[in-house]
């Protein structure tokens, strides 16, 4: 049994959060103004007033399509230098929150929390999201590379991402499980399948309720593990509750389903952090998106107040 990562103390949660500024692994590229964004909206207030001991510790970009650097190089790059500050922060102790950006960042963020537990010490990861983001190149339609995290974390994919794990994949198929499915293509579907990855969908949702479906989910990415996270794309709400996505799909989770079901995560045994993907403020309206991305933290994150 892998030795299990702890966690502080509930009544002082300590969060590092790091920004992935990028939007080339996506269509739309505005999402890379997500974390700016978001940090001068005030969210390290709001989250200290919730008692959640928060710092900015880093803002990480990629080079923009205009600089002729191409997108897989662009994003290999930011995953890459994620991964390093990720590992160190995991290493410490650290719990942290990785704010996209486009989803393709959960490359180097998964993969450096794997580095960071060290060796063959298993990560375990909550997958939310209303799309599989499991292509390898040659299935995608698109080619866009944040379609195509998932894959890469279990070792399929392009090199230049499945390599920042290191020697091996940052995750085995039985440690991840995906949540809020239901946009995708055969081929992915396909390798999930075969891998034997778990993948639950808004149906199975819809009939046995969002909370057992992640404590399903947290089991899953617990057992067996050193440590796990959960990565969020925010399409995984439907769209009347995330406007500012880039991607978005209909008759998704609702923000008050999403918000209960994480509620208590952060204070489990070996949860080492999170990470919330596809903000897009020019998709925003009225700030409501960027509001929940503090409401998710703050679920997430904040010990329970005392009785």
């Amino acid at each position: 049994m892998p030795k299990q990562h702890s966690p502080p103390a509930l009544d002082s949660r300590t969060l590092t959060i790091l920004s992935a500024a990028s939007g080339r692994g996506a269509r739309d590229q505005r999402c890379r103004h997500g974390p700016r964004v978001l940090r001068q909206g005030g969210l390290i207030a709001r989250l200290r007033r919730q008692g959640i001991d928060a710092a900015w510790r880093g803002s990480l970009a990629a080079p923009s399509a205009e600089t002729g650097v191409e997108a897989l190089a662009a994003v290999s790059g930011l995953c890459r230098r994620l991964a390093r500050r990720v590992e160190a922060r995991v290493a410490e102790g650290d719990i942290f929150a990785v704010l996209g950006g486009d989803h393709a960042c959960a490359v180097g963020t998964w993969s450096g929390a794997a580095r960071g537990l060290g060796g063959g010490s298993p990560l375990g990861l909550i997958w939310v999201d209303a799309h599989m983001d499991a292509h390898v190149p040659e299935t995608s339609p698109s080619g866009t590379l944040h379609g195509m995290p998932v894959a890469c974390l279990l070792g399929h994919g392009n090199e230049a991402l499945t390599a920042i794990a290191g020697c091996r994949p940052a995750l085995r198929p039985e440690h991840i499980c995906l949540l809020g499915v239901r946009s995708f293509e055969d081929g992915e579907a396909a390798l999930l399948e075969r891998l034997g990855v778990r993948v639950v969908n808004m149906e199975e949702i819809g009939r046995r309720g969002l909370d057992a479906v992640m404590d399903e989910a947290a089991a899953i990415a617990a057992q067996g593990t050193a440590g796990f996270g959960i990565t969020i794309d925010l399409d995984a709400l439907d769209p009347m509750a995330a406007p500012g996505v880039g991607s978005p799909v209909g008759h998704g989770l609702s923000a008050d389903g999403l918000i209960s079901a994480l509620d208590g995560l952060g204070r489990r045994s070996g949860f080492i952090g999170v990470e919330i993907a596809e903000f897009n403020p020019a998709l925003d309206r009225d700030g409501v998106t960027a509001r929940l991305v503090g409401d998710l933290l703050i679920a997430t994150i904040a010990a329970r107040p005392p009785p």
